[in-house]
């Protein structure tokens, strides 16, 4: 495979596409990435699920077009002295789409559910902020009642914390905290969101799933807040290929692409110069995970031996060319009151050191490991440099594995990979929405990485009051990890979205690159064909 892609402009990409029709009637269609691995909240982990799901389903607080948190189903809510509990007040008009009261009986059983053992939701680590609730769903707890979450009425939710949290308000807007109509999960299974099943409570409810093709959002009328969303249709496109996906937008077969990776690098100088093209900061960090519970990825010296043969700077120039900020670690820039702990940087005479420190001298002996990422010409990319730069500097030979989405998240939670393309972006203005991915046994750790002295720390900071001490307990945490280097951060994102600003309005760059589809809206109405 060749470490470059063939070259490609905006005019060739629009001679493949052809002349084609919009093949939708929906207000707005946007290219939302690949096909989703799933819509139930309880076991969504990648973003653009998230951005699905949270779009037909709304939680207690939610996120606007400015990526702030502002009320969602809880019209207020009041904080203890301690701060360590919450009192939300529902409202009052607040429905399924069939009618049926939203209550707080419904944010406690989708909530127990996410802590059952059994759901093995990977996200339930986001829910341990509440008391009890790491005990509950480790199974050192059985008694539910135990837990820090109490219905007192109908519409009266109180959550009781293990320390205080004083950005529990943008947690509770995170995906995996929007409740779901329990009656008919009990009633289907695992089926309760196929399109004749699902009841929503969000802006939108799901008209259809079209498998590899699209899933189609219908305004709910029943929403409490209905006036308010403009659009009566969106449908979201699935596609994994870069090309397809500018193709789409570029014949205006989309009116929007959301989905980053998708645009291929090739076309961005010339994209840069459109200004339908618009560019922004936001928390994420493009990453390589280790497989740590495998040799010789189990050796420390071969990990950092890994990642100081990755040269970043050539990662975002020839392959990225977005202007990226290359990284050394997890945590990306712009949290308040944080300061970064670097990590490794390129150095390829020490990568050589180390290898040969761990048993192998200028690659002698290295059993053959593989780079696995999910189907992308943005990914494959990266992937081919990095297996070149490790051939050239360590004189090792490294496989590629492509898989489509939902097999590559399956390979990731079962370790089912050697080292593996990843992504984060933040969910909370906070380090810890980064560095406590890796506390040990994490449903989002995906490396099998354990270090007792990281969680001491994460899990000191994680009661710790004075913001100041915190912030430099996380910062040990973080120095730790980049030592044991069971990751190797390779960029910062930069956001990219595609969209006509004078024709859509509602979407807009911001740190937690949410760009909530009940906030979009139509500035002229526009003919359906392009």
């Amino acid at each position: 495979m060749s470490s470059r892609l063939a070259p490609v402009s905006l005019a060739v990409l629009l001679f493949l596409a052809g002349c084609n029709s919009r093949s939708s009637d929906a207000d707005i269609i946007f290219v939302n990435g690949s096909e989703p691995q799933t819509l139930d909240p309880a076991r969504i982990s990648g973003q653009l699920e998230g951005r699905l799901a949270s779009s037909l389903f709304e939680g207690l607080t939610r996120r606007n077009a400015q990526g702030q948190v502002v009320p969602g189903v809880a019209e207020s809510w009041e904080i203890s002295a301690d701060g360590k509990s919450y009192t939300f007040h529902l409202r009052q008009n607040a429905q399924w789409n069939n009618g049926s009261p939203v209550t707080a009986e419904d944010f406690f059983r989708s909530w127990k559910r996410v802590l059952e053992p059994e759901t093995a939701s990977v996200y339930a680590e986001i829910l341990f902020f509440i008391e009890n609730a790491e005990a509950y769903q480790t199974g050192k707890l059985k008694d539910f009642s135990q837990v820090g979450i109490k219905v007192l009425d109908s519409k009266t939710l109180y959550v009781k914390l293990k320390s205080p949290t004083p950005f529990f308000p943008e947690v509770v807007a995170f995906v995996t905290y929007l409740p779901v109509p329990m009656n008919l999960v009990d009633r289907y299974g695992d089926s309760w969101i196929k399109p004749k099943n699902i009841v929503t409570n969000g802006a939108y409810q799901l008209l259809d799933w079209k498998i590899n093709d699209r899933v189609m959002l219908l305004r709910n009328e029943k929403y409490w807040d209905r006036d308010r969303v403009q659009l009566k249709r969106v449908d979201a496109l699935a596609t994994s290929q870069g090309t397809t996906a500018v193709n789409l937008y570029l014949t205006g077969q989309a009116d929007v692409l959301l989905d980053k990776g998708l645009i291929p690098p090739q076309i961005l100088s010339e994209l840069k110069q459109r200004p339908d093209f618009h560019t922004f900061t936001f928390l994420g960090t493009y990453f390589y995970r280790f497989n740590t519970t495998r040799p010789p990825l189990n050796n420390p010296l071969v990990r950092k031996a890994l990642s100081a043969a990755i040269d970043r700077r050539v990662i975002v120039e020839k392959c990225t060319r977005g202007g990226e900020p290359i990284a050394t670690s997890i945590t990306p820039p712009g949290i308040p009151g944080y300061t970064q702990a670097s990590g490794i940087t390129y150095n390829p005479t020490q990568a050589r050191r180390w290898l040969a420190e761990a048993g192998y001298p200028d690659g002698k002996g290295f059993p053959p490991i593989s780079i696995l990422y999910n189907s992308s010409q943005a990914h494959a990319s990266i992937a081919v440099e990095v297996q070149a730069m490790w051939k050239r500097e360590l004189g090792i030979s490294i496989e590629l594995r492509a898989q489509e989405w939902a097999t590559y998240l399956k390979a990731l939670d079962n370790l089912d990979y050697d080292v593996a393309r990843s992504s984060w972006v933040g969910d909370y203005l906070d380090p810890n929405t980064f560095l406590d991915l890796f506390l040990t046994n994490r449903g989002n750790n995906r490396t099998g990485w354990s270090n007792p002295h990281y969680d001491q720390l994460m899990n000191s900071a994680n009661l710790e009051s004075d913001v100041a001490k915190r912030m430099n307990l996380m910062n040990q945490a973080e120095h730790v990890l980049n030592a044991e280097a069971p990751i190797a951060p390779l960029y910062f994102y930069i956001g990219m979205l595609c969209f006509d600003a004078t024709k859509i309005g509602g979407i807009e760059g911001n740190l937690p690159d949410e760009h909530p589809i009940r906030d979009w809206y139509l500035k002229t109405k526009q003919p359906a064909q392009p």
